[in-house]
């Protein structure tokens, strides 16, 4: 049973930005200071990814382990209206997908990065693994 009123639910929902989230801006300080020079959200890329390298032709999208299904500690499903939530995020993973195989096919290599890779005792590992990205 949820612990809030319908009203309640619908405003805290409301308030679940798609841009400059915590992950993003704190992966984002990290690239700058570390003298990496980027674009956000290209539209005319598949998948409008969160950060984009142009001249390498590379593109990190930033995940939240809730809504595209992260097979994490952090991913749980919601107890109440379990089929909504369901094929909601079954479509979100399902549009990933597609925007994969289409960045894919445009020549365009792509990261990966759950939000809680980016949380303090797992930085180090995702940081290292996206200067290998931005190298190869």
């Amino acid at each position: 049973m949820d612990v809030h009123t319908p009203e309640t639910r619908s405003y805290n929902m409301s308030r679940i930005k798609g841009k400059d989230t915590k992950p993003e801006k704190i992966l984002r300080k990290w690239l700058w200071d570390n003298g990496y020079r980027y674009r956000l959200h290209k539209r005319e890329l598949p998948g409008k990814p969160d950060i984009v390298f142009p001249g390498l032709k590379k593109a990190i999208f930033i995940h939240g382990c809730f809504w595209h299904r992260h097979n994490c500690k952090f991913f749980k499903w919601p107890a109440t209206n379990t089929d909504f939530w369901k094929q909601k995020i079954g479509a979100n993973v399902k549009r990933d997908k597609e925007n994969y195989t289409r960045l894919q096919e445009i020549n365009w290599r792509y990261m990966i990065v759950w939000e809680c890779e980016l949380r303090e005792k797992e930085q180090n590992n995702i940081l290292s693994r996206i200067q290998e990205f931005l190298k190869k």
